[in-house]
Formats: C-alpha cells, structure tokens, sequence
C-alpha cells in the first residue's frame, strides 16, 4: 500500500537504487541489459516518468528480481488495499493493468496480482526467469490465457497455471474482465 508520503514512482525509485546497489552494477549496464535507454532508467531513479509494466519486467530480469521488488512498499502486520488502489502498473501496448497485492516475503517465492484488462491489444509477455510458473483465475469476463503458442480461453472461475519462462499472453475477450494471477519463481 503507497502510504501518503511515498508516490509509485518514489517506491520504484528507491527499489531501483537499491537493487542496483546490491547488484553491483552500473546504471549503464542495468540499462543495456535491460535494453533501455540510460537516460531513462536515471529518470526512474529520480523518481522521475511513468514506467511501462514491460520497462518494469525488463529491469527487474536485469537486476535478477522479481517484478514485485520493484514496486514494493514497506510491510505492514496487516494490509488493505482497496480495488482501485496499490501501486497499478499499466501494459504500454495493452488494455492491461497490474496491480501488486502480495509480493513475495523473504525466502518465498510468489507475488499476487490483480489484473483488469479490456478487450483489444493482448499482453505478451516475454519470458520471466527461468523456472517461472503462473497461476491465473478469472474473475469478471473472459479471456485467452497461456503460453502464446497455445492459449486456452478462460471464463469466471477458471483457473489456469502455464510457464512463465516462455513467451504467454492475457488477450481480454469481454470488457472489464478481471482476473488473479500468482507468479511464481523457483
């Protein structure tokens, strides 16, 4: 949850730093890793732009992390996040939105997701770390859900789980389809 003094951008910023540091690597090398321009990772380390939930992936496979670190906020013994609210991530070429729920505790290895997408451009995502699986629940809606080369339409309540370490689509098939998605890394 994004406490008043701390914006999504100032929670990636601080992650980025910090990650960066741990990793011991430039910010030119995160970037040519990730594949984006320097001046634009030293923008999000300033708090600075609005990353795309693909800019987000490929900093997060750079440093060697899971997505949610990046966009984590301090813990709390108990949290609300309320719909509508929580650090939302949005696809730069989808109707696509993430919103962290549950990152992953130390020594697990899961994040929790809600996903809002509308029918349109699909998400593909590129592969996560290797060992990645995804678990996705519909919850509104219906959607094309799985690896891109055989996706399987899924409707409310359906539950699906698909590697993650290779190429996978969310493509929305009904407006305001919502769905759980679990990631989860070995």
């Amino acid at each position: 949850m994004v406490s008043g003094d701390s914006t999504p951008q100032q929670l990636v910023a601080r992650a980025l730093k910090r990650e960066r540091t741990r990793a011991g690597l430039s910010i030119s090398e995160v970037a040519r890793r990730a594949d984006i321009a320097k001046s634009t990772l030293s923008q999000l380390e300033s708090g600075l732009g609005n990353p795309s939930l693909e800019t987000l992936w490929a900093l997060g496979n750079a440093l060697g992390v899971p997505f949610a670190q990046l966009v984590d906020s301090p813990s709390h013994p108990v949290q609300l996040i309320r719909a509508g609210d929580g650090p939302a991530i949005g696809s730069a070429n989808a109707s696509y939105i993430a919103t962290l729920l549950a990152p992953s505790p130390p020594n697990a290895r899961r994040d929790l997701y809600r996903i809002v997408a509308e029918p349109g451009e699909p998400r593909i995502s590129t592969p996560h770390a290797r060992g990645t699986t995804e678990h996705v629940v519909i919850g509104h809606g219906r959607a094309e859900v799985g690896p891109t080369t055989d996706p399987v339409e899924l409707g409310p309540g359906d539950y699906l789980s698909y590697p993650g370490d290779e190429d996978h689509i969310f493509r929305a098939l009904e407006p305001g389809t919502t769905a759980i998605l679990v990631s989860e890394h070995i």
